[in-house]
C-alpha cells in the first residue's frame, strides 16, 4: 500500500489530488502524519478527495490509528490513516 506522508505545511489540495490518483489506480492508501498541523492538513485533504472521487463512484472511508516512526534515533508517534473505497 502506498504510503502519503503529510506535514502542517503540506497544501490539502495537492495532497487530495495524491490521494485520489492513487485511490483510482490501487483502491487504497495510507496517509502518515506527524504533529497537529500535518494531521489538520491530512483531514482536509482527505475531505476534499472525497468530493474528487465521488462523482467517479469511489467512496473512500478511512480509519485512524496511531503507529511509530523512529526519528533521529528517537521513537515518535504517527497518526496513521488507512483509506479505501468502502464499496469494494
Amino acid at each position: 500500500m502506498e504510503v502519503l506522508k503529510v506535514s502542517a505545511n503540506s497544501s490539502p489540495h495537492m495532497v487530495a489530488g495524491a490521494i485520489a490518483s492513487v485511490m483510482r489506480n490501487d483502491g487504497k492508501v495510507e496517509i502518515q502524519t506527524l504533529g497537529a498541523g500535518a494531521t489538520n492538513q491530512a483531514v482536509k485533504a482527505i475531505a476534499v478527495a472525497r468530493g474528487y472521487l465521488a462523482p467517479v463512484g469511489i467512496n473512500i472511508v478511512c480509519s485512524p490509528l496511531f503507529g511509530k516512526v523512529e526519528i533521529n534515533g528517537e521513537e515518535r508517534t504517527v497518526i496513521r490513516f488507512i483509506c479505501f473505497d468502502c464499496e469494494e
